[in-house]
């Protein structure tokens, strides 16, 4: 009986491992999105473009993000795991490279589509695989671990394509970036195999593989209040975080005079403190919980923490020095991902490990054809208008909006019955 519990300790070891590969591939996914947005005043001025061409290859990525996530959960389950990680990470990274040949407006539309068919599977695969590994408390912590990733990668990259745009050129920066993803493959496929065949179970894992394999039709999913619940907050939320990672150094720019290695700095900061919300995020749902905390009250007691900080970003439309704008965006960009740590671990609780990657590539894909709309919008009041106001004022009230409107359609945060 005595090897059982190093057994135990092994797999609770290795799903760090996991972990950190999933902090990993999040890291390289947002360094290869938010490259466009800080060379934007570099190209807007060299190749000439418009506030409405670059809304309009924002929307061709947010439409192909629509479409990937869409299908993405039966992609998944065809493929599983391991192989479905794999294919995407080999399309975005071979798609982020092209940006560095392509030409004309046209050339960064098709670019972007491709590398955003491939994007779209990094949360639905994380998310499914912190499931798998990790029991119910501790997953919002996790997510929130893997999901700081983003704010990682939106570090790096002010840092990192200032330096090597100055070294090889804008087109080398795309090129040299989008080859990040062929290195992290190497571990990827070494390591990684699934909690049921790792042979190193956890107690996630476990109770996983002794719960019944079941397939769980979309229909039913689509036909519960907790399904559109989360639903509502993605269509709201959605916009908010695609806005600040394609628009924000051009915020810095406009509002303040920056140029792109000025406000690598300020960017710096903002995801630096955003990456502490995150985990901070997590954490505090796991705080409320052993506090003895029901899941519902430690959920969304964490996600209202989260959405009062987002109403920073109505103020920082009116600063007039650029660190209190930096302060107040950090503020926002935070409780952004602090509500995103606890929201897609909700998912996890309310449906079964088999419906979920379904459900958060539904949610990426209403939230990617509300943020299209959106992002339609943001251009066409930019052109005529030229200002930030009215944009930060919806992104101050949509969290608290989304929560309310949650609450409402989900009172509790509970497994919900897809019975016939």
């Amino acid at each position: 009986m005595s090897p059982a519990p190093s057994k135990k300790s092994a797999g609770d070891r290795f799903r760090w491992t996991v972990l950190t590969l999933l902090f990993a591939s999040t890291v390289i996914n947002y360094m290869d999105r938010q490259i466009l947005g800080i060379l934007k005043p570099d190209l807007s001025r060299s190749l000439g473009w418009s506030e409405t061409d670059y809304s309009s290859i924002v929307i061709a990525f947010q439409l192909a993000y629509a479409v990937g996530q869409l299908f993405c959960g039966p992609v998944i389950e065809w493929f599983g795991t391991r192989l479905s990680f794999a294919y995407a990470v080999v399309l975005w990274s071979l798609s982020a490279m092209a940006h560095g040949v392509v030409r004309g407006v046209s050339g960064f539309m098709a670019a972007r589509f491709s590398l955003a068919l491939g994007e779209s599977a990094n949360f639905p695969i994380a998310i499914r695989t912190v499931g798998e590994w990790f029991p119910a408390p501790e997953r919002p912590f996790a997510t929130g671990i893997f999901n700081a990733g983003t704010n990682v990668g939106a570090v790096f990259a002010p840092i990192l394509v200032p330096l090597i745009a100055a070294w090889i050129g804008w087109r080398g920066s795309f090129i040299a970036l989008g080859a990040a993803g062929f290195l992290w493959l190497i571990p990827w496929l070494m390591l990684y195999r699934p909690a049921q065949a790792s042979g190193e179970p956890t107690a996630a894992g476990a109770a996983a593989n002794a719960a019944p394999k079941v397939k769980v039709p979309w229909r039913r999913i689509l036909a519960t209040r907790a399904a559109w619940g989360y639903f509502a907050t993605c269509i709201l939320v959605g916009p908010v975080w695609w806005f600040y990672l394609f628009w924000l150094p051009d915020i810095f720019h406009k509002q303040f005079g920056l140029d792109m290695a000025a406000f690598g700095p300020p960017l710096v900061v903002v995801y630096g403190v955003t990456a502490l919300g995150s985990i901070g995020g997590g954490w505090l749902s796991l705080w409320f919980s052993r506090l003895g905390a029901s899941i519902n009250l430690a959920r969304k007691g964490a996600l209202l923490i989260c959405a009062v900080c987002t109403v920073s970003a109505i103020v920082a439309a009116h600063a007039s020095h650029v660190w209190v704008a930096t302060l107040c965006f950090s503020f926002a960009a935070a409780g952004h991902q602090g509500w995103s740590a606890n929201m897609y671990s909700v998912t996890t609780d309310l449906f079964p490990k088999e419906g979920v990657a379904f459900v958060v590539g539904f949610g990426g894909t209403v939230a990617a054809i509300a943020s299209v709309v959106f992002s339609y919008a943001v251009g066409h009041i930019l052109q005529a208008h030229g200002g930030y106001a009215g944009i930060l004022a919806f992104c101050g009230c949509a969290y608290v909006t989304a929560l309310l409107i949650f609450h409402i359609l989900v009172p509790r945060i509970e497994p919900v019955s897809l019975a016939a």
